[in-house]
């Protein structure tokens, strides 16, 4: 066993901090001395790795918490999830020096142009290696062959329809780049899985809530998970465009509304829906 002052010293986290993640309820002691002192062990110790792994991200301490307590997310899941993180936010930064570098040379220009036909060929092509073969197999058989399933989807991608919807998707992800990179590199079925299960329990979590003011602490702080989600399950750094559109659909699509409805309540999809615009517009 560590006293705090130990733990502080290996750690270079002061001991007012680690008291205030005690107070909290993010990291408590496993024990204290016979003088009242605050000791911990090494299961101790490797969860406040993982809460500085978190850290390393500048996500609020509520939400580290929501994540580290949430029972269908096992150690495995978590370090998955950090890896990945970390993955991400090295590729961001090397894409900011690239960019930096660009400016120097005078060659940087933003792109939000909708894709164009050859980049559309290589979110097919991504989009196919991602399949398993029962998908492929679907697929297939619905349309007659891999050829003509792929002819449809380009055919399909040049309507004006769906070139409106693709430049949504480059807002949202910042920049044709980034919303590429998430194509190619989608999140792996096992996350996913978890994503979308802990996705369901906060809005059942929510649905409960309704008739509260959606300006309420307990309202945002579960909004708040819900955008540490949905960041990681789309690979986005920000959500806020993306999440403003759900929350219009919830409280305008009457074909969302009904589906909803039917799953959490009468009038549960629209209450979620001002809860979500609420915490990212700041209405009162």
């Amino acid at each position: 066993m560590m006293t705090v002052k130990e733990v502080s010293e290996i750690t270079g986290i002061s001991v007012r901090t680690l008291h205030y993640y005690d107070e909290i309820g993010l990291l408590t002691p496993s024990g204290k001395s016979e003088a009242g002192y605050r000791l911990y062990d090494e299961k101790a110790l490797e969860r406040l790795r993982q809460i500085l792994f978190f850290r390393e991200f500048d996500l609020p301490l509520k939400e580290i918490k929501a994540v580290m307590e949430n029972p269908s997310l096992d150690k495995n899941e978590i370090l998955q999830m950090q890896r990945r993180m970390l993955l991400r936010k090295k590729e961001r930064m090397e894409r900011l020096i690239a960019s930096i570098d660009r400016l120097l040379r005078g060659e940087e220009r933003m792109d939000f142009e909708v894709f164009s036909r050859r980049e559309m060929e290589e979110i097919w092509d991504s989009m196919y290696e991602n399949c398993n073969e029962a998908q492929k197999a679907i697929f297939i058989s619905h349309y007659g062959s891999k050829e003509a399933w792929r002819r449809q989807f380009l055919e399909s991608a040049a309507s004006e329809e769906a070139r409106q919807n693709f430049a949504k998707i480059i807002e949202w992800y910042g920049s044709k780049e980034q919303a590429m990179e998430a194509q190619k590199n989608p999140t792996d079925a096992g996350l996913m899985t978890a994503y979308q299960k802990r996705i369901t329990a906060i809005m059942e979590k929510l649905a409960d809530k309704m008739g509260t003011d959606v300006n309420a602490l307990e309202v945002r702080e579960l909004v708040g998970e819900y955008d540490f989600v949905a960041k990681q399950l789309y690979q986005m750094e920000d959500v806020t465009a993306l999440m403003l559109e759900l929350a219009q659909g919830y409280q305008t699509n009457e074909m969302i509304q009904k589906v909803q409805d039917s799953l959490y309540g009468d009038g549960t999809t629209a209450y979620i829906g001002q809860a979500i615009q609420a915490f990212y517009t700041g209405i009162k």
